[in-house]
C-alpha cells in the first residue's frame, strides 16, 4: 500500500469519485492549469510556473553548495557535482567542439542541460506531477537560445561566409541552387529550432498522459470497478510503475539530446567551410 500511495502522488489525478464517479481519461487541459499567484497581472504565475521557480532555486542552491568550498581532495558534494559538470564538459562540449572551443560554449550547453534535466525530472515528483517543460515556453526559449548561439557562432568564426556557405553549399552546380537553396534555408535556419522545441515539447506531453492514463486506471479498477475487473488494477499499476522508471530516463535522455543537438549546430557554424 506504501507504494500505490507513492505512485498515485506522481500524477495529478482525472478521478472525480465523490462527485461524479466512472473513469476520466487524462486531458490536456492540466497543461494550462488556473492562475495561482498575481492573478491579472503581468507577474501571473499558475502551479507549473511555481515549479519552475522552485526547481531553478534548488537547481541554484545545489551548485552553490557543491562549489562553494572547493577542495584538493573533493568532499562527497563536491565530487557529486563535479561528476555532473564533467558529463556535459566530457560527453557534450569538449568531444564536440574540442578543448577551446568546448570551454567557451560550456556554460550555455551546461545550463540548457541541467535545466531540461531539472524541469523534465519533476513529472515524477511527487505533489509535483508534472514535467515543467510540457508546455511550449519554455522547449521554445531554449530552443531560439540553441538558434541564437548558432547563429552567433557561425558569424564570429566567418562574418562574410557563413550565410553564404550555408545556403550555397560548395561543390553544386550553379543551376541546382535554384532547389537546394530554399532546402538548406528552410532546413538550417526554419527546421532546426522547430524541431528543438517539438521534440522536447511532446515526448514531455506523452509521458505525463500515458502516467495519468495508467495510475487513474488503477484507481478506477481497485476502488470503483467490481469483482473481477479489479484485477486489471494490478495490471495497470505495474505498468504504470515502469512508465514511471521510463519517464526517469526520458527525463535525462532528452535533456541529453537537446544539448547534444545544440553542441552539433554549433560545431557545424564553426566548421572551416564557413
Amino acid at each position: 500500500m506504501a507504494l500505490f500511495a507513492f505512485a498515485t502522488h506522481l500524477v495529478t489525478p482525472v478521478l472525480n469519485t465523490a462527485e461524479e464517479g466512472g473513469f476520466h481519461p487524462p486531458s490536456i487541459d492540466e497543461f494550462f492549469p488556473d492562475a495561482l499567484l498575481f492573478e491579472g497581472t503581468p507577474f501571473e504565475m499558475n502551479r507549473i510556473m511555481i515549479i519552475r521557480v522552485i526547481m531553478m532555486v534548488v537547481l541554484l542552491v545545489l551548485f552553490w553548495l557543491g562549489t562553494r568550498k572547493m577542495r584538493v581532495v573533493p568532499t562527497r558534494g563536491q565530487s557529486l557535482t563535479e561528476m555532473a559538470l564533467d558529463f556535459v564538459r566530457v560527453n557534450i562540449a569538449e568531444d564536440l567542439l574540442g578543448k577551446v572551443d568546448g570551454r567557451r560554449f560550456l556554460p550555455i550547453l551546461m545550463s540548457i542541460f541541467f535545466t531540461i534535466l531539472a524541469f523534465n525530472i519533476t513529472g515524477i515528483i511527487p505533489f509535483f506531477n508534472i514535467g515543467v517543460s510540457a508546455t511550449i515556453g519554455l522547449p521554445l526559449v531554449l530552443a531560439i537560445v540553441a538558434y541564437v548561439t548558432f547563429i552567433y557562432s557561425g558569424i564570429k568564426k566567418s562574418p562574410g561566409n557563413f550565410f553564404k556557405n550555408s545556403l550555397f553549399p560548395a561543390g553544386v552546380p550553379w543551376p541546382l541552387y535554384i532547389i537546394v537553396t530554399p532546402i538548406e534555408f528552410f532546413s538550417t535556419f526554419v527546421l532546426r529550432p522547430v524541431t528543438l522545441t517539438l521534440r522536447l515539447l511532446m515526448n514531455m506531453i506523452v509521458g505525463h498522459l500515458l502516467l495519468v492514463l495508467f495510475f487513474s486506471a488503477t484507481w478506477f479498477f481497485l476502488f470503483e470497478a467490481d469483482g473481477i475487473m479489479k484485477a486489471f488494477g494490478v495490471g495497470t499499476f505495474v505498468v504504470g510503475f515502469a512508465f514511471t522508471l521510463f519517464e526517469i530516463l526520458v527525463a535525462f535522455l532528452q535533456a541529453y539530446i537537446f544539448t547534444i543537438l545544440t553542441g552539433v549546430y554549433i560545431q557545424l557554424a564553426l566548421a572551416e567551410e564557413h
